[in-house]
């Protein structure tokens, strides 16, 4: 019993923190507020995390789906895969919170860059483990090309889905809405290996 309460306040306060963060933004919320918000006191948040930072950490993975299992891609039919890949959004549920924090927490990494580096360890790294092994897959399947260093291919895939969640959804801007088969199909283009097909048959000479 007692562990189930102890789950439920936590979870409490992820929730509470996570609300605050969204609306007066990270450096402005106090640890007391976030007590006041979740009906706790604020020995009882100390008791969970160490500071703010890292309460704000395990607030960002929470609302990036890090409590979800994550569903594996591997159809055998590696453009679908990436396609599913990089439209796959964890926690769809949250999105609009996503929206909400996403500026806040971009501007408290500015100022903080410890802080910038352990989320992009802990929240992305999980999308890009998963395109690594699928790169994997491909080139030992013969599917990709063996010369194919699977980091560039993570920041070739990722980086037009992270401008058009950060700059065009944003600030503005006209992408296609189906942006993932554009950019898998620019993808393979350049490392799918080519299928080599039959040279013609020559007709004898007479």
């Amino acid at each position: 019993m007692a562990r189930t309460r102890s789950a439920t306040v936590h979870r409490n306060i992820l929730e509470a923190a996570l609300h605050l963060f969204a609306e007066r933004g990270i450096e402005a919320t106090s640890m007391d507020s976030i007590a006041e918000a979740a009906g706790v006191s604020k020995a009882t948040i100390y008791n969970h995390w160490r500071d703010k930072d890292k309460l704000c950490l395990e607030v960002l993975a929470y609302l990036h789906g890090a409590d979800e299992e994550l569903p594996v891609f591997d159809s055998g039919d590696l453009r679908a895969d990436l396609i599913a890949q990089l439209n796959y959004q964890p926690a769809a549920h949250r999105k609009e919170m996503k929206e909400r924090i996403m500026p806040h927490m971009m501007a408290y990494s500015a100022l903080n860059r410890a802080f910038g580096e352990q989320w992009r360890s802990r929240v992305l790294e999980r999308p890009r483990a998963q395109l690594r092994e699928m790169m994997k897959r491909g080139i030992a399947l013969g599917k990709l090309v063996k010369s194919l260093d699977p980091e560039i291919g993570i920041a070739l895939l990722l980086g037009p889905m992270l401008y058009r969640h950060i700059f065009v959804n944003r600030l503005g801007g006209k992408l296609p809405v189906d942006l993932a088969p554009h950019v898998a199909d620019t993808f393979l283009a350049a490392y799918a290996v080519k299928e080599q097909r039959p040279a013609p048959k020559r007709r004898p000479l007479h």
